[in-house]
């Protein structure tokens, strides 16, 4: 009897027979969570902060914080938010320069300046471009200009910005007989119908513009002689930036 038992006891030591396969399926699973890990991308500041925000709350690690946003993910949002500036401007630099090329070849590059400024991309209109004196009709041999400006309007890369148009004269008074009894009345007319036909016409989106008349009160020269007061008589179509 003591033989027979003794063997009994010697097959049963050990660990059972389904452990060995339940080990083989829990390292399959670890090969396969490894294979995962291998293929995805980790962005390290964001997961050092991730991290950073366990400490403590579970018990295993010191110093319970929150997730410490200033070192590592606000960090990370502003370096995806300067490249989209300068991916914007760049965008804008390039538009600039085929505009430029654009109105060259159209005999029109001293009567429609186009810079770019903090607040994005201005094209200046002389008054005597679009209107005639004291007008605010749009001139018909002019807007095919017009309609070639909405074309670029219309690139995959623009045809999300905010797009402003803004009205100014100079200092000197309108012809009471007109149809304007201020400059004010003459700069906001010339601005919404710009907006009019390039939605009407030109078929953009309305959503996009918006239109500002200033009269005399913003100009870009001294209105102290004929030349100057000819720059400031001007509609400025402004692509906005971004942000604004």
């Amino acid at each position: 009897m003591s033989r027979r038992k003794r063997k009994v006891d010697e097959v049963n030591e050990g660990a059972p027979a389904w452990m060995t396969t339940y080990g083989d399926m829990v390292t399959l699973l670890l090969c396969f969570f490894v294979l995962l890990f291998s293929f995805s991308e980790i962005d390290a500041q964001k997961f050092q902060a991730i991290v950073q925000s366990f400490q403590g709350s579970l018990g295993v690690l010191d110093s319970g914080k929150t997730i410490e946003s200033e070192d590592y993910i606000s960090g990370s949002f502003d370096n995806e938010l300067v490249a989209r500036q300068l991916k914007e401007m760049e965008d804008f630099k390039d538009l600039e320069g085929r505009l430029k090329h654009y109105l060259e070849e159209k005999n029109l590059d001293a009567d429609v300046l186009v810079n770019l400024e903090t607040r994005g991309l201005v094209l200046r209109f002389q008054d005597n471009i679009l209107f005639h004196s004291g007008m605010a009709n749009i001139r018909e041999e002019f807007k095919e200009i017009l309609l070639a400006i909405s074309d670029f309007l219309m690139e995959p890369e623009f045809e999300s910005k905010n797009v402003r148009i803004e009205g100014h004269t100079d200092t000197v008074p309108v012809d009471p007989s007109g149809p304007y009894e201020t400059n004010w009345e003459l700069s906001v007319a010339r601005a919404s119908n710009v907006v009019r036909f390039l939605i009407e016409e030109a078929q953009l989106d309305p959503v996009r513009f918006s239109a500002s008349g200033y009269g005399k009160y913003q100009p870009v020269a001294p209105n102290d002689t004929r030349e100057n007061k000819s720059k400031n008589r001007r509609v400025d179509i402004v692509i906005l930036k971004s942000e604004l």
